[in-house]
């Protein structure tokens, strides 16, 4: 199973990006689905997670800006990200739980004006 994360680039505060996380095998199969980042100097964190059944669940520092979803025909997650702040910076990865743990290869989001 391979994750392939997308979409990540340059954006001044308060604008939106949407990050993709392409799937190679269906994310119907996945337990769960998360989003981590990891800002320069500091240890990975988790941003938020969708399970099998559609429920989401987010980090504070981001509830209410950032959303996760699922697209199960094109088997991609995707988090949409509106309001971003410059302590939004960071490698993003996506994750998946299948039994096993698979993660994406990560994708710069630069927050800056």
């Amino acid at each position: 199973v391979q994750l392939q994360a997308s979409g990540g680039g340059l954006v001044q505060p308060g604008e939106s990006l949407r990050l993709s996380c392409a799937a190679s095998r269906s994310v119907l199969g996945f337990k769960s689905m998360a989003w981590y980042r990891q800002a320069p100097g500091k240890e990975r964190e988790w941003v938020g997670r969708i399970d099998s059944g559609g429920s989401t669940d987010y980090a504070e520092s981001v509830k209410g800006r950032f959303t996760i979803s699922k697209d199960i025909a094109k088997n991609t997650l995707y988090l949409q990200m509106n309001s971003l702040k410059p302590e939004d910076t960071a490698v993003y990865y996506c994750h998946g739980n299948r039994g096993a743990d698979y993660w994406g290869q990560g994708t710069l989001v630069t927050v800056s004006s």
